[in-house]
């Protein structure tokens, strides 16, 4: 090979070294599996004792990253800190330490599987009674080993050296594309905007963006697209209604974050939302019911249109109970009048209107409570009948809008050419793309999901200039809890606010 031939493949080599290195063996990907799911490449079942008493426990419960992270540099929990598992201090070691004398000598392979199954490091000394002792085969035990020897230099999918990759999915064709190409247009002008700055820790933002599609089918083959093939970091703010039922269920498997709304079938530990559940809402409106309205205890009914509305109509009766109320069963609404002074809906614009209309056939006027984001669009087509007798939960109104919050929507809006009537899009984009950054700016230049997850959590009482303080809590994923309360006046319609946004607890 002659010398400039050996240069051209230094220097491929040295470009290239990058992607390489994310690229792992089948050995080594069975002991990522391992390290991280506590499953044997043989899919048997693997064990590991725990404490003195040596109780044995299938390993899947307490696989390494449980502990140490995924990143492998561990984290404090329950008063004990797991120790790193970069390999090149491993196998250094850290020789002798002034605190307590102790020599930490290097690990090699044969070291490393006596402290991995019988809890004992190379100097002979018994690890914290914490750390589980695991029974491995030879074979699991090499896919391990040869997995810790590249987990310091793994990167989630969509980190690069100067690049860190976001995916979403948005309509660009049928009766959501209105909507997608709001949401496409502030989030590739934010990206821009954080591009022009620098970006984030001296990596540039890169947006990948895939239409979902007619339907299901072709939604999961997009979703899979942009995890598989783009190998986006996380997600944000993804308009794809037809994924409601396995959206959660995917991201958990993979470990993605999502910034954006949740899912019509739950939520996910990786799904971080800047708007309060409905549930959240319903029980802002139920507060008011009870303090201005006058409805009794008993005095309020739990109805649901659409399958898919049963179980969080369920959930919501549940929270009613705990704040003190004594709702009757929940009621299926298929077309009949149903009995209660106050009625919280659950379903579909078109339901809810049904409703309206079966109840003023039976001559009956309730108080009809709903979230504004589920059936806003049928309230101006109510008969004048139902003037103030329907109020409607609102997370934020422009009475929340600060005078920096209010010029930063407009300048958006007079940027890109957007309509105003569309702010709700716009703002809850925003918010999204906000947190977003927060979390990547606080995760420093070794981003990883893992990390990005914890940031997020850590968010409290982010202002947004546009909304109530927005933040999230270890169990917490929606950024808030609860709603301003909005009586309707017809006809019209005409939207006066009757109280204002109050967090509400989770339970009493």
């Amino acid at each position: 090979m002659n010398t400039t031939k050996a240069l051209a493949m230094l220097i491929a080599i040295g470009l290239t070294g990058q992607a390489l290195a994310l690229d792992l063996t089948p050995q080594e990907e069975a002991g990522k599996r391992l390290y991280r799911e506590g499953v044997s490449s043989s899919d048997a079942q693997l064990t590991a004792r725990v404490g003195a008493s040596g109780m044995s426990v299938p390993a899947s419960v307490l696989p390494c990253a449980s502990c140490h992270g995924t990143d492998g540099r561990g984290r404090a929990e329950g008063g004990v800190r797991p120790p790193s598992l970069d390999w090149q201090r491993l196998a250094l070691g850290e020789g002798d330490r002034q605190a307590n004398s102790r020599s930490y000598p290097a690990y090699a392979d044969a070291t490393l599987a006596r402290a991995i199954q019988q809890g004992v490091d190379p100097a002979g000394n018994r690890l914290d009674p914490a750390m589980p002792r695991f029974d491995l085969t030879l074979a699991d035990q090499r896919n391990l080993t040869a997995y810790l020897k590249r987990l310091g230099e793994e990167r989630d999918p969509g980190v690069e050296e100067g690049e860190l990759r976001l995916g979403t999915l948005l309509p660009d064709s049928g009766p959501l594309a209105e909507a997608g190409h709001v949401i496409r247009a502030v989030l590739e002008d934010g990206v821009a905007r954080l591009n022009q700055q620098g970006g984030i820790h001296g990596r540039r933002l890169q947006l990948v963006v895939l239409d979902p599609g007619p339907d299901q089918a072709s939604a999961e083959l997009a979703l899979e697209r942009l995890l598989d093939q783009e190998r986006v970091f996380a997600l944000v703010t993804p308009l794809a209604p037809m994924l409601d039922q396995s959206l959660s269920a995917r991201i958990e498997q993979q470990r993605v974050p999502l910034i954006g709304s949740t899912p019509r079938s739950g939520g996910s530990t990786q799904i971080f939302d800047p708007m309060p559940s409905v549930a959240s809402q319903l029980l802002s409106l139920a507060s008011h019911a009870r303090a201005s309205l006058g409805l009794a205890p008993d005095g309020l009914r739990v109805v649901y249109a659409g399958a898919d509305q049963a179980a969080l109509a369920e959930q919501v009766r549940e929270r009613l109970q705990e704040q003190g109320w004594s709702p009757a069963p929940i009621e299926a609404f298929d077309g009949q009048a149903v009995e209660g002074e106050g009625i919280v809906f659950l379903g579909r614009p078109q339901a809810f209107a049904e409703l309206a209309a079966a109840l003023q056939a039976a001559g009956r006027e309730p108080y009809l409570l709903a979230a504004s984001s589920q059936v806003a669009n049928a309230v101006a087509g109510l008969p004048a009948q139902w003037s103030q007798r329907v109020f409607l939960a609102y997370p934020y109104v422009p009475s929340d809008w600060t005078v920096q919050g209010l010029a930063t929507l407009s300048s958006l809006e007079q940027r890109l050419g957007l309509d105003p009537r569309q702010a709700s899009l716009q703002v809850n984009t925003l918010c999204a793309l906000r947190l977003l950054t927060e979390g990547l700016k606080q995760i420093g230049r070794d981003a990883s999901r893992e990390r990005l997850v914890a940031a997020l959590e850590g968010l409290h009482d982010i202002d947004t200039g546009l909304t109530p303080a927005l933040g999230f809590g270890p169990g917490r994923r929606q950024g808030m809890a609860g709603a301003h309360v909005i009586a309707v006046g017809l006809p019209g319609p005409r939207f006066t606010s009757v109280a204002p946004y109050r967090p509400v607890p989770d339970s009493l």
